[in-house]
């Protein structure tokens, strides 16, 4: 307060037009400032005080990820909105008439941002229904990745080349979604296509053998390989086999597949690439005149 009336008594002889009311309206205006921005500081440290103990509880409870997350979220607002609230208080603006104005300020808002809003809405919806959690694997549409964050607005999803993708939620809740790892155990599909004139009881017999007591592969459900497609030069098989860690479906698939082809490969099987034939015609010139 005395460096302030100092100051002010500084201006004062600076800019002798400035008058006694006009001094003292600053004066008041820098207290509430600093009122203002003190209050802000102490709810910020409030809430990294309610931060420090609530990080912990929230390790001893019973609550997965995704809902510690969305309990630290809730609090982490409602303390820094009390705080806002209260500095506002202080800059001297009536707090109960702010909030009933806000109540129709908020309609005119809420049209312009209806996007965010609807973002913010599909948050919660994901927070109560939990189509995927945190850390889950998932296919939202066309992306594939590990959820690694929930906010009130986006999903943040890892891809396996290390992007971050900011998936809105009003979007999420909108899209088919795939969750790799809501189950213990995920079924992977290695398609192979052989020869038309190939034995497909060998190819079966070499495949499941390629799989019998492999690490990694689950006995029951039992592999299994299917026909799934009849062409004009190749029959597509399909092996399914079930694995125990379903986190590392795409290496595993990769590695099955490399091992099919070698296998298959060694026991002399035909897999015939796809071909076009190209046949000669002679056309005459009497008959190409004639035709036209």
């Amino acid at each position: 307060m005395e460096s302030l009336a100092a100051t002010a008594l500084v201006v004062q002889a600076e800019l002798p037009f400035l008058s006694e009311p006009m001094l003292e309206s600053l004066r008041n205006t820098g207290v509430r400032l600093l009122a203002a921005s003190a209050t802000l500081f102490v709810f910020w440290l409030a809430w990294k005080g309610v931060q420090l103990a609530l990080v912990p509880l929230l390790d001893r409870s019973r609550l997965d990820t995704t809902s510690a997350h969305f309990v630290r979220t809730v609090v982490k607002y409602a303390v820094l909105a009390i705080g806002f609230v209260a500095a506002i208080g202080e800059l001297g603006v009536n707090t109960t008439s702010l909030v009933a104005s806000l109540g129709v300020a908020g309609l005119t808002v809420g049209f312009a941002a209806r996007d965010i809003l609807s973002d913010v809405i599909a948050g919660l919806f994901i927070y109560w229904d939990r189509p995927f959690v945190i850390d889950d694997l998932v296919e939202i549409g066309d992306d594939y990745g590990r959820v690694d964050r929930i906010t009130m607005r986006s999903t943040r999803v890892v891809t396996p080349d290390g992007r971050m993708l900011a998936i809105p939620n009003s979007e999420a809740v909108r899209t088919t979604i795939a969750s790799y790892t809501n189950f213990p155990h995920l079924r992977v599909d290695v398609p192979v296509d052989v020869g038309v004139g190939e034995d497909l009881g060998r190819v079966r017999r070499l495949l499941l053998g390629m799989v019998r007591e492999k690490e990694g592969v689950l006995e029951d459900p039992a592999p299994t390989v299917a026909v799934n497609r009849l062409g004009d030069y190749s029959v597509t098989v399909t092996l399914m086999v079930w694995i125990e860690d379903e986190r590392a479906h795409l290496s595993r698939k990769s590695d099955l597949r490399e091992e099919a082809f070698d296998t298959l490969r060694a026991e002399g099987v035909d897999m015939p690439y796809e071909t076009v034939s190209l046949t000669p015609v002679e056309v005459r010139r009497g008959e190409a005149r004639q035709a036209g």
